[in-house]
């Protein structure tokens, strides 16, 4: 089971993938990204326009063109990926998608998913997308299933 949108899933693997190759001082070109993390490239692409046009990802058109990431991109918390791509339902919404679910009229779940919740947000937010990078470079990681 994810907890993310599969969309979700293939930008936060491409971010991945992309800063991977970007630590050597690499540019990916869409047709290795998709190999390298198991993605459909036309859908693919249309994610990746969008994290380029959400400054998410830098691209480079032309023959030597590609997609990277830079310091600053590095430094951002994996939660801006996951807000980008699909909202802040993540961090606020209901687990039975109710839109009614508060404090005030809770659902049956709320309590429990609420912590669960908090949990996986305060560790999107402080997950930086070098941090996984690091471990990437060390092997330590895969971003294929």
């Amino acid at each position: 089971m994810a907890i993310f949108s599969k969309t979700c899933e293939y930008a936060i693997r491409a971010v991945f993938y992309i800063s991977h190759k970007s630590a050597s001082g690499d540019r990916a070109g869409l047709k290795d990204i998709a190999a390298g993390i198991d993605s459909p490239e036309l859908y693919l692409a249309k994610i990746l326009q969008d994290l380029s046009r959400k400054g998410l990802m830098r691209s480079v058109k032309g023959p030597h063109g590609g997609f990277y990431v830079d310091a600053d991109l590095l430094a951002r918390p994996l939660s801006d990926i996951v807000e980008a791509v699909d909202g802040f339902g993540l961090f606020h919404g209901c687990a039975l998608g109710l839109k009614q679910c508060s404090e005030i009229n809770p659902c049956p779940l709320h309590e429990q998913f609420k912590s669960i919740r908090d949990q996986i947000s305060d560790l999107l937010h402080r997950t930086t997308i070098g941090g996984f990078n690091e471990e990437l470079l060390g092997g330590l990681l895969s971003l294929k299933k």
